[in-house]
Parts: C-alpha cells; structure tokens; sequence
C-alpha cells in the first residue's frame, strides 16, 4: 500500500502550464478515491521563483486543494527554489512520519531526472514507483507494482549536473546539534600526525539516532551516501585533511589488515600506511576505533576493534602490519583506543564471555549470569602488552586525568556519541582517524 504520494508541478512542460490547477485537482481527485480506507501524505513539489514568496506559490494552487478533506491534513505543497531542496525537504517529512513507499506522479519529461535525485538522496529503504501526470485515472494505479529498480538514462554530464546541484544545497544547510568537535590525545606527537576521534556534532544528518555528523551509510538506514560525504567533507575542513585521500576500513569484524598501496582485501578490519597526507580512518558506534603511531618510522594504522575483531586479535594484527611492511619497532609504537561501548553497559551471552574470561578474568563482571559485563577495552591493552607493545604507549579509560581521558563510554553519553548498543539497527556511526603531516 502506497504510503505517500509525491506530485511533481516543478517543471511542467508549457503545453501543461494553463492546465495546472486542473491537472492537481484530477490528481488528488484519483488519490482521494482510491484510498478510502488509508488516506496516503501527499506532497505537491513546485517552484519558488527567485523572490517569490512561498505563500505566493501555494496561492496559484488553492483553488485545485479546496474540496479535499479527507487528505486536507495530509497534504503539504512545497515550493523551493531547486528540484534537490524540494526533494529532501520532502525525504525530512517522510522520515519523520516513518514513510518508505512513494508514489511519484510526475510528468514523463521529468522520470529519468528525478530518478538520479531520488538515486543520490534517498537509500535502498524506499521504495519509488513512478507514473505519468497525464494519466491518473485508474485506482488499481495506487497500489504498488515494482519498486524503482530501473537504469538510469540521462547522459553523464546531466548527472553531475544533478549531483552538484545537491552538493551545494546540503553545503548550505546549517550544522546541528552544535560544533563539531573532535577529540585528540596528546599520547600521539602532533608534530607528526594529525588524528581525532569525532563525536556526533556538527554534521547535517538530522533523523535523531543519526544526527547529526554521521560518517557510515548503508543501504539498511536512511542516511544516503551523498549526507554522509557531506559530513565528512566538513569534518576534513575542521580537521584539516583531504576528504579525497581518505581510506576507511571495510568492515568484516575479523582480524584482516590492508597494506596501503597494495592489493585491497575484499574486506578488513585494519589499514596500515607510511604515505603522508593520506588519512586512515575506522568506525565505530560501540565497537572500539583504534589508532596507531610510530613517531620514529613515521608510519601510522587504523582498526576496528568489536568483541569478535579483539578476541581475533585484530589491534596486534596491525601493529604486526607496520612490523613487517614498514620496519618499525614495538617499542615506538603508541596506541589509543577511542570512544566504545564500556564494561558499564556491554554485556555478550556467557559461551561468547568465556572467551574473555580466558584472557583474564578481570574482563568479565558477573561471569555466572546469562550475560556477563564485558570489558573489550581491557581485553585490547592486554594483548597488545603480550604482543610486545610498551603499556604506556598504549592510552584506553585507564588513564585517571579526565582531561586526558578520551576512551568514553558510547553508550553512557548519548549527547556526545553514537551507540548501537543503545540505539537500535537504525544507528549512526563516529570514527577514529590519523594521518602523517606532509
């Protein structure tokens, strides 16, 4: 069942032009008809001509809305000054009301087009079905058939075209939630490296469980890749690297490492570099975001560190990584482990805490009940220290300095970071990142 329908007036074709009031009123007239049991949102997409002002626009088309109770508080007209405006503005009122399946009424000109911003601004959580302005008519038209699944035909240059008109609007679109803020620790030279940890400020993502600077999209939430690039782009210019040189882990919560300039696993969990300017980065939203750095080699890492990445012994297989490729000594190399679910909140099934209460029992809280406390934080500091790595090089929530302390607990401080833990599937994501100064 359709659950919003999206009538698209923002370029009409002039033939069409005189006829608009007469086009939207058949169109709501069909919509209304076909959905006395459930009444879908309905949003008429227009455009707000430079100094026009919207009350204007939405005067043009009163007369074709009166009449209409039924979808009266269910109908929005949005007029704005561009085709990307108006359709995340639309996205914003969908999300907010948990729509997926849209109907879209457009004329035949405009599909291929609207399909690229439908494309770039929406994930593969909605599902669009489009049908021509000038055949509304059929009830059996507002069920859903198949979902928007076909290629896109519009020549290369109109979707870049496309694409930068997007990228300008999100540009322009104010932060939320605050600054964006960053978290250093002074264990890693900045002479040498620049690295940070983010938090959940400062971005443009505004569903609440990824707002606001998310960094990871996925075809499984709402948040498209084009918001997420946005993010990113403003954290590079907060942070001060080169969102084109950046490499993130393709998480598989294993223990693989990729050798940068070498040939990319399928999927890994650590990356490892002694090329400067190029930034490296690992996510995480409960799972820990690790850095590494050796001031003396000037080679640098990153790693996701999950309960089955740290059991696998994912943090040592990456500093064993700079080891082999880049000659560098385990007494050099510093590590910080980044914000992460804590031993406060993190509980796994018993069979999985046995496994850390064989590292050391001081891992698990509660070991006997169904579901231990788990510490992987500890678990981490102490493989790496078995693995050869100094403990004070090595900085996690041990450190008793609160201003020095940037190992927090994700879950515990919702303001600040993103959780899987406490938010559910539909979660966002912060990263960890380093590079070596040019």
């Amino acid at each position: 069942m359709v659950e919003a329908v999206l009538i698209d007036l923002f370029s009409l074709p002039a033939n069409l032009q005189n006829n608009i009031q007469g086009l939207l009123h058949n169109t709501l007239e069909a919509i209304e008809k076909c959905s006395s049991i459930h009444a879908p949102c309905v949003y008429v997409m227009c455009c707000q001509r430079q100094g026009s002002e919207r009350k204007g626009e939405q005067a043009l088309l009163l007369p074709a809305l009166r009449g209409f109770q039924r979808l009266k508080r269910r109908l929005e007209v949005v007029c704005t000054l561009t085709t990307a405006a108006a359709l995340y503005t639309i996205k914003q009122r969908l999300d907010e009301k948990d729509l997926s399946i849209i109907k879209v009424i457009l004329p035949t000109s405009r599909k291929d087009l609207i399909k690229v911003y439908v494309d770039h601004l929406f994930t593969a959580v909605y599902q669009f079905e489009f049908e021509d302005l000038q055949v509304v008519s059929d009830c059996e038209n507002l069920q859903i058939s198949e979902p928007q699944g076909e290629g896109q035909t519009l020549p290369s240059q109109d979707v870049a075209v496309i694409r930068s008109e997007i990228q300008i609007y999100l540009e322009s679109l104010p932060s939320l939630k605050g600054e964006l803020t960053i978290l250093r620790s002074s264990l890693i030279p900045d002479n040498v490296f620049l690295h940070g940890f983010t938090t959940r400020t400062g971005g443009i993502s505004y569903i609440p469980t990824l707002s606001s600077c998310n960094l990871f999209s996925s075809s499984k939430r709402r948040d498209p890749q084009i918001v997420v690039k946005e993010n990113l782009r403003r954290l590079a210019n907060a942070a001060g690297f080169n969102p084109e040189a950046f490499h993130r882990v393709k998480v598989d919560h294993a223990n693989a490492v990729c050798i940068l300039g070498k040939t990319e696993p399928k999927s890994y969990d650590g990356i490892v570099t002694n090329q400067k300017g190029v930034t490296l980065a690992a996510p995480g939203a409960d799972c820990i975001p690790v850095l590494f750095a050796d001031p003396v080699r000037k080679a640098c890492g990153a790693a996701h560190s999950g309960w089955k990445g740290t059991l696998l012994g994912v943090s040592m297989a990456t500093v064993n990584a700079m080891v082999s490729e880049y000659g560098c000594n385990m007494k050099d190399i510093l590590v910080v482990l980044g914000p992460s679910v804590g031993p406060c909140c993190y509980k796994l099934p018993h069979e999985s805490a046995k496994e850390f209460h064989r590292i050391d029992p001081k891992c698990v809280r509660l070991f006997e009940s169904a579901s231990p406390y788990i510490d992987i934080r500890r678990a981490t500091r102490i493989l790496l220290e078995r693995g050869g790595i100094r403990p004070e090089n090595i900085q996690d929530d041990s450190i008793t300095d609160h201003n020095q302390n940037i190992t927090f607990c994700t879950s515990c401080h919702p303001d600040k970071f993103y959780s899987h833990f406490r938010d559910g599937t539909n979660f966002g994501t912060q990263i960890g990142f380093i590079s070596i100064k040019d």
